[in-house]
């Protein structure tokens, strides 16, 4: 699988894999991993979707309806880049839970998919911008021993409507997880202040020193 990886400083305390938008690529999210990361504990990846779809870019899935991926596609993707995720973690001799996973829009879909997945191992913290915990015909949540979730989402957003956020945060917090909720007057976008915030939260709650 294509995927840009950074190196930690030293001996990697864990991993930090994020995952791109819809029609994007493995570039677009990699300057979040010295940002989310300025002191290179952590070895970072930022993988390419495996389908491409019009108008372009780098897709996971193929876009039926928000909120509820194309089964197809999805679950091609679920299973092989789940497996990509587990070798890459293996070679590097890092578990699972000192991996935080997240993603932006369609990447934060899929950092919900590996996080919250029945029979996936939990990562150490998950990170959705802008984004849904997906609904699937043949795939299944696990929301037990959820690991701490930081949600941002803009109010004004127009592919995904904040309300997706605000129900993710609901059925997180009934499930028990800790979870880090916040709103922002932007479209579909990052918040500059969000992405300061959830530095010191994934040094808190994310891989510890």
């Amino acid at each position: 699988m294509d995927a840009q990886v950074r190196e930690a400083a030293g001996e990697p305390a864990g991993a930090l894999v994020l995952f791109h938008g819809r029609g994007a690529d493995e570039y677009d999210l990699y300057a979040l991993l010295d940002f989310l990361d300025p002191e290179r504990r952590l070895v970072g990846v930022t993988p390419r979707g495996p389908f491409s779809f019009p108008p372009g870019g780098a897709h996971w899935y193929a876009f039926r309806a928000v909120g509820y991926p194309d089964p197809e596609t999805f679950l091609d993707t679920y299973e092989k880049v789940g497996s990509w995720l587990d070798e890459f973690l293996q070679e590097r001799a890092i578990p699972h839970d000192r991996t935080v996973l997240g993603g932006f829009s369609m990447g934060g879909v899929m950092a919900y998919s590996f996080s919250l997945g029945a029979g996936r191992p939990r990562p150490a913290a998950t990170i959705a911008l802008s984004s849904f915990i997906p609904t699937v015909d043949g795939f299944e949540l696990d929301l037990s021993h959820i690991p701490p979730v930081g949600i941002g989402h803009g109010t004004l957003d127009p592919i995904i409507a904040v309300e997706f956020g605000r129900q993710a945060r609901k059925a997180l917090e009934d499930a028990g997880a800790s979870v880090l909720y916040r709103e922002y007057p932007l479209p579909h976008a990052i918040d500059p202040a969000f992405l300061g915030e959830l530095q010191g939260w994934l040094a808190c709650v994310g891989v510890p020193a």
